[in-house]
């Protein structure tokens, strides 16, 4: 299986600190998708996001800093036994969050669907939730 990479950059009106607890809290997480999610905050815990179509595990977390994860999602041709790796790194630049992510080892037929659902259901719904909140 041919794999690529997504790199996205996106820029917040918050702290690393309060970007990163909306990633790794799965009440916040939950507020912001939309939808369950069960998020352990330790290293090699498990996570389970978008009413489980998405699950992996935490391989490094530096809070306010790094999130390092392993990702499957529940998507056709995705092999069952397959992980991509999604780094998340958060820079303070002045009063805003600098997050530059980086998902890695995804299978080339879905890697447009992604950058999208990135986008979308990330990056904009997180700034859509910090608006509100």
């Amino acid at each position: 299986m041919k794999t690529k990479s997504i790199k996205q950059t996106a820029t917040f009106d918050a702290s690393p600190e309060k970007i990163y607890n909306l990633i790794m809290d799965e009440k916040k997480h939950a507020a912001f998708t939309g939808s369950k999610a069960t998020i352990s905050t330790k290293p090699k815990g498990k996570f389970s996001v978008f009413d489980g179509y998405c699950h992996g595990y935490n391989i490094e977390l530096i809070e306010g800093k790094k999130i390092v994860q392993a990702w499957h999602f529940a998507e056709d041709g995705w092999p069952d036994d397959h992980f991509s790796i999604c780094n998340f790194e958060f820079d303070k630049v002045g009063k805003k969050t600098k997050l530059t992510f980086l998902q890695t080892n995804v299978p080339e037929h879905k890697v447009e669907s992604l950058k999208e659902g990135w986008k979308q259901f990330y990056w904009d719904a997180i700034k859509t939730y910090l608006k509100s909140n």
